[in-house]
C-alpha cells in the first residue's frame, strides 16, 4: 500500500524549510588562525656544555648558535630546541614569523606587529610588546594561564604586501 503526499504539503513543507534557511541568523566568523612561525622550545640552561652532551644523546644536533655568547640551537628530524644560558629565566615558548625551520626567510608571513594586534583582539595581554609604530625585526610576549612564556621573535623584517 502506497501513500500519496499531497503536492500543497510538499510545497509547504519546502517553502518553510527555504523560509527558515534564509531567516537563520548569520554563525560568527572564527577569526583568522595567526601564523606565527616556526616553532622551537628554548630552554633556560644552567650550564650549556652539559645540556648540549645530554640533548646529543638523544640525537640533538647544533645547527646554529654561539656557545662562546652562551646559547645554541640543535634540532633532530622533527624539534628544535634552544639552549640559553643566563639569558631566561624560564623554559620559553618561542615563535619565529618569517622563518622556516632552518630559519630560512618565508617570502609571505604574518608580521610580529599584526600578531600583536591579533592577540590583543583576543584579550591576551603582553607582557613585553613590540613597538606596533616600528618596522623590521620586533619581539612581544604573552604568559599562557601557567605563567609559561610564550615569545614571538621575529628576526627579519616584515613582508612588503
Amino acid at each position: 500500500m502506497s501513500t500519496r503526499i499531497p503536492a500543497a504539503l510538499v510545497v509547504a513543507f519546502l517553502a518553510g524549510a527555504a523560509l527558515t534557511q534564509t531567516t537563520t541568523p548569520a554563525q560568527p566568523q572564527e577569526p583568522e588562525p595567526m601564523r606565527l612561525g616556526n616553532f622551537s622550545v628554548s630552554l633556560a640552561v644552567k650550564d650549556l656544555a652539559a645540556s648540549r652532551a645530554f640533548y646529543e644523546k638523544l640525537g640533538f644536533r647544533a645547527v646554529g648558535g654561539d656557545a662562546a655568547k652562551n646559547w645554541l640551537i640543535l634540532q633532530n628530524d622533527t624539534a628544535t630546541i634552544g639552549l640559553f644560558q643566563g639569558m631566561f629565566e624560564r623554559n620559553t615558548l618561542t615563535f619565529n614569523p618569517g622563518w622556516d625551520r632552518a630559519a630560512q626567510n618565508l617570502p609571505d608571513f604574518d608580521d610580529v606587529r599584526d600578531i600583536q594586534k591579533s592577540m590583543k583582539a583576543q584579550g591576551l595581554v603582553p607582557v613585553m610588546a613590540a613597538d606596533e609604530n616600528s618596522t623590521g625585526p620586533a619581539s612581544c610576549m604573552i604568559l599562557d594561564p601557567d605563567a609559561n612564556p610564550v615569545l614571538i621573535d621575529q628576526h627579519i623584517p616584515k613582508p612588503a604586501k
